[in-house]
């Protein structure tokens, strides 16, 4: 018995010590690639044949072919598609293609200092691009459009030895220099897009076996490499595009020992990441549209390749990813746009996203007709690339339903939705409030900022911006969102740009929000909540936004303080100042518009831009306690805007300081109409028929619905009040918390 466990673990041993293991300092020679196979892969593929590279290459055009996205076999034909399809894509892959190679030498150098063909220095930002690779996709296209010239092909696996020499001498630039060639985000885009482009030329003769088996073993040395160095969750996206490589690779590869290591590796940190960055409700810890998009494609990827080869996916995984399609139905304006959040930086000073595209993506999984109402009967130039014939021909026949979800929140996220529906011209807001804790890198000094279409038109609009750009800094703070603000107080502080010279840069500081209150219902939406940025300079700041449904959203910002100051709101959009400070307007190419109408009195307005955008300051100066009430009112036609002639302008339908009301408090205001009133700074309100009483300052609403009055308490905190009915000479008495309704008296 002794011997035989002596002898199996020396068999154990001499198996642990033969393992093949890809290396990840090297790239391993075509012509021993064979020796890192696993036993049973290469038994099955060649038995007890000599295997040479023309029949290892031959073995993995075949596997490739079941494995990837599209099958290689068919992509002159659908190349030809392609061309039909996407008319406007040919000059654009020509122009990328063109300056990548006026660039760079196909042997190119990867560790900075260097300089461009034509003598001009590098820099870190061109550095990282060059490393993703994504440029060489135009290569392998203007290989096509240009008659097959070798020289495209040449060019891309010169520019591949380039890089696996650099990796032998240690000539590369590495992960602490922030840009690194092998950092996870930029390796993995690297091995995306060279997944690609080898299926693009594997029916060529000029990528011959060689070539191809190179190209592997590259690809293999890059998956070793982001195996080892990604045992550990890192909380990011740049970690998530390394796993997604790390997970393709592995099941496309799956014939090389380590791989399943690669595979558990990756797909167990890729769930962490589901778990731990796609928020409860739906949505990317880091509050972007563009990143949460982007997350989108890194768990597409292997999610789909996981489905060609039949490999198991949890449940979790595939209810996380429809959460991240229909999180971007939610929050979408009625045109099917979406807002812009935080980091997003496809379209630098756009006012809008696209997620057509992301949505059409999610459609094509699931089905979900909801999901087919925001679909194309295309998809992007890109995107064509990583769907299979039977996913395209879903696109003919889209299931559309419109969408049914109305006003709703993004409790954890901190994204608030007042929706009034979804014809084309209905309004919709959206408030910022909220500040992921572990990675606020991509937040924008937007604390309880707010974003709106009405009309078909984004009335009031926040910027997307590109890290490149010198006017970053200025654009991700808070002179370019729909805030309020104290003095010369932004809500960023201490920005600071990263190591790496890429452009990209964040702020140590910014407010932490709290959401008091959250209401909705058929009538009207509600939202009160704080933040501390203000604090430094001894001011404490609240917000309330309340939808009157249909007509208009009231913004009041409160400010409570015992030092003087100047307090601000800043509103974006090109508004004249006719009639300012007490209306701004804009307008736009269809007639619609918007009217910032200020009910309380205020100062000055001032008017500012850069970069074709415009944005209006309103100033109150007080010697302590201050505030707005602000009335936004989008106006269809030139007949309903706010009447500006009038004495006490207002919208059409709405009494401003109704007689019928006697009020006591300070600076009371209010706004009414046959069943809806909304009060302002009252310690008591009297009427004909009904007097209540507060304790102390107070804002709330009352409806009356026939015999039924309500009251809801639009303050941010708890009122104590007591209610009269003087027909009836009856009286309630009750206390609200923020947000909360109570009937009064009923029938």
């Amino acid at each position: 018995m002794k011997e035989i466990l002596i002898a199996v673990v020396l068999a154990m041993s001499f198996s642990v010590l033969n393992a093949k293991e890809i290396p990840t300092n090297r790239v391993v020679q075509p012509k021993d690639l064979l020796k890192y196979l696993k036993k049973e892969a290469k038994q099955q593929a060649f038995g007890n044949n000599k295997v040479n590279e023309a029949k290892l290459a031959a073995y993995f055009r075949n596997t490739y072919s079941n494995r990837y996205f599209f099958n290689w076999n068919n992509f002159e034909e659908r190349f030809k598609e392609y061309q039909s399809i996407y008319l406007d894509k040919k000059q654009s892959h020509l122009d990328r293609a063109e300056d990548h190679m006026q660039k760079y030498a196909d042997s190119t150098l990867w560790k900075l200092p260097f300089n461009y063909l034509n003598g001009e220095a590098v820099n870190a930002y061109a550095l990282r691009h060059l490393a993703r690779q994504h440029k060489m996709v135009d290569i392998a296209f203007r290989y096509y459009y240009e008659n097959k010239r070798p020289e495209y092909i040449n060019y891309f696996t010169g520019q591949m030895h380039s890089l696996n020499a650099a990796l032998t001498n240690n000539k590369y630039e590495t992960i602490e220099d922030g840009n690194g060639v092998y950092e996870a985000f930029r390796s993995g885009y690297r091995v995306l897009n060279w997944l690609q482009i080898h299926g693009m030329f594997l029916s060529q003769k000029h990528y011959n076996d060689s070539d191809q088996l190179t190209t592997i073993a590259t690809l293999l040395q890059h998956g070793a490499h982001l195996y080892i160095n990604n045992q550990e969750f890192k909380s990011g996206n740049h970690q998530t595009r390394g796993l997604s490589a790390l997970a393709m690779l592995s099941i496309l590869f799956r014939d090389f020992e380590g791989t399943d290591k690669w595979y558990e590796k990756a797909m167990s940190l890729l769930e962490e990441h589901l778990q731990k960055e796609i928020n409860e409700d739906g949505f990317q810890f880091e509050r972007s549209v563009h990143y949460h998009m982007s997350d989108i494609n890194n768990f597409y990827y292997v999610y789909r390749l996981a489905q060609i080869s039949d490999l198991p996916v949890s449940d979790m995984w595939t209810n996380k990813m429809e959460s991240l399609f229909t999180t971007l139905a939610k929050i979408a304006y009625p045109d099917k746009s979406a807002p812009v959040l935080q980091d997003d930086t496809d379209i630098p000073w756009g006012e809008k996203n696209d997620i057509s595209g992301a949505i059409t993506l999610g459609y094509l999984l699931f089905e979900d007709p909801v999901l087919g109402h925001f679909s194309n009967d295309n998809v992007d130039a890109k995107t064509y690339w990583f769907l299979n014939k039977a996913q395209l021909t879903k696109l003919d026949n889209i299931q559309s339903e419109a969408p049914s979800m109305g006003s709703l929140c993004f409790q954890q996220t901190g994204y608030y939705i007042m929706r009034q529906g979804w014809d084309a011209n209905d309004k919709m807001m959206i408030i910022s409030a909220g500040l992921d804790d572990k990675k606020p890198d991509h937040q924008h000094g937007d604390m309880l900022g707010i974003q709106a279409m009405a009309n078909g038109s984004v009335v009031l609009p926040n910027y997307q911006v590109r890290y490149s750009l010198p006017d970053l800094e200025q654009f991700k703070n808070s002179l370019t969102k729909n805030v309020a603000l104290v003095d010369d107080e932004l809500q960023g502080k201490k920005y600071t740009s990263n190591k790496g010279g890429s452009g990209f840069g964040k702020f140590k500081e910014l407010p932490k929000p709290k959401t008091i209150a959250w209401a909705t219902n058929e009538t009207f939406d509600l939202f009160i909540g704080t933040h501390n940025g203000f604090n430094n300079v001894g001011v404490d700041y609240t917000r309330k936004v309340i939808f009157v449904k249909d007509d208009f959203w009231i913004v009041k910002d409160d400010f409570k303080s015992n030092k003087e100051h100047t307090y601000k709101q800043v509103w974006q959009g090109h508004y004249t100042s006719e009639h300012s400070p007490q209306i701004l307007r804009s307008s736009f190419d269809n007639g619609s518009g918007l009217d910032i109408l200020q009910l309380t009195q205020v100062d000055n307005a001032k008017q500012y831009g850069a970069r074709g955008k415009h944005w209006s300051i309103i100033e109150q100066k007080s010697s302590g306690d201050g505030g707005f009430i602000t009335i936004l009112h989008p106006f269809s036609s030139y007949s309903k805007r706010i009447n500006e002639l009038d004495s006490n302008p207002i919208v059409d339908g709405w009494k401003h300081n109704s007689e019928e009301f006697v009020l006591t408090g300070s600076n009371t205001t209010s706004i009414s109409n046959d069943v809806f009133s909304l009060f302002f700074n009252v310690t008591s309100m009297t009427s004909k028929d009904l007097k209540i009483e507060f304790e102390d300052f107070s804002d709330f609403i009352i409806e009356r619905k026939g015999n039924n009055v309500s009251i809801t308490s639009t303050s941010s905190e708890a009122i104590a009040l007591k209610a009269t009915l003087k027909q009836r000479n009856s009286s309630a008495r009750i206390t609200l918390k923020p947000g909360e309704s109570a009937i009064l008296f009923s029938n």
